[in-house]
């Protein structure tokens, strides 16, 4: 969670950088969700709208090859927000689904937001 703010402390920051931050940051995702998904019951309309977020995300990348010739991953506010509320609330998974799908409220509109941005020009080149 700190590799960004530190990398702009130090003016150590480069776009090949933001963009493998951006890559371990779902390598992440995906490697902790492998490991706390069998231990936990989900609610069918939480993968629906796991799912839904997922379309959006992948949207915005082939918006993103459209847009600005290359894969985008905005460090948007909001993105940092949710990738906070994320890491804040997984160990709550374990006797409630409620903060999950407040993240998942957040998710759904840091995505948009996120796709506003490619489609609209607002992202760095």
């Amino acid at each position: 969670m700190m590799d960004g703010y530190l990398a702009r402390k130090l003016h150590a920051e480069s776009r090949t950088g933001a963009v493998l931050d951006s890559l371990a940051d779902i390598c992440f995702v995906v490697c902790c969700s492998m490991r706390i998904i069998p231990d936990i019951r989900i609610p069918t309309w939480l993968w629906i709208w796991a799912g839904g977020i997922i379309l959006i995300k992948l949207f915005n990348q082939i918006s993103a090859l459209i847009v600005c010739k290359h894969f985008c991953f905005p460090h948007t506010m909001a993105n940092k927000l949710v990738g906070l509320m994320l890491f804040l609330s997984v160990p709550t998974v374990f006797w409630s689904i409620v903060p999950i799908a407040f993240v998942a409220g957040a998710a759904t509109f840091a995505a948009v937001q996120e796709g506003h941005f490619i489609r609209t020009g607002q992202v760095e080149p």
